[in-house]
This record gives C-alpha cells, sequence and structure tokens, in this order.
C-alpha cells in the first residue's frame, strides 16, 4: 500500500480536480440534473472523506475511496450521456475519473 502522505498528496489533487468540475457545473447551463447530482455527490463526499484519509485505518481509506471512485463512474457515465456538456467540465470530470480510478488500483 502506498504510505499515508502519498494517499494524502494523491487526494488533495483528486480533491481539487473535483472541485474545480463542481466549480465549473455551477457556471454551466442547461445541464441534466443526473450530471449535476453526481458531481455534487462527489463534492461532498470528497470533503467529508478529508479527514478520513488523514487517518491511519488502511480499510476506511480503502473503502472510502472505492466509495468516491463509485461516484466518479456515476458522474462520467452522467459526462458521457449528456450531449451539451463544456470541454473544460467534461475533461475536470475524466480527469478526477481517472485519478480515482488509479488511486484505488495502487491501494488493492
Amino acid at each position: 500500500m502506498l504510505r499515508a502522505n502519498e494517499i494524502q498528496q494523491r487526494f488533495n489533487q483528486i480533491e481539487n480536480t473535483i472541485h474545480h468540475a463542481a466549480e465549473c457545473c455551477q457556471s454551466a447551463t442547461n445541464l441534466p440534473m443526473d450530471l449535476k447530482d453526481s458531481i455534487q455527490q462527489l463534492d461532498q463526499r470528497a470533503m467529508q472523506a478529508r479527514s478520513l484519509i488523514q487517518g491511519q485505518d488502511e480499510n476506511q481509506i480503502r473503502q472510502c475511496i472505492d466509495d468516491l471512485e463509485d461516484l466518479g463512474d456515476r458522474a462520467k457515465d452522467a459526462c458521457e450521456n449528456s450531449g451539451n456538456v463544456d470541454g473544460e467540465l467534461r475533461s475536470a470530470v475524466m480527469q478526477a475519473h481517472r485519478e480515482l480510478s488509479d488511486l484505488k488500483h495502487q491501494l488493492h
């Protein structure tokens, strides 16, 4: 497993990407509700996960990242199924999904 400080650094980067997607989503118009909801849930869960990621329980950290990756999948799917998504928002969602997926695989 990655060291705790590596996980925290990676999570900080992921959290920044998720926040960027959420900001893009807020400023976008005419987005489908499932896309807005999935990004909003991902952003809220990432904020809640911060203290858990700083902990030492590897199983909880792994489960938290798994949950975030599932939400990232949902956001990615919603983004792909929406025809009219701003390129910056699409890029942020895809990057967050990719980073969560990579971290998940490194933790398992």
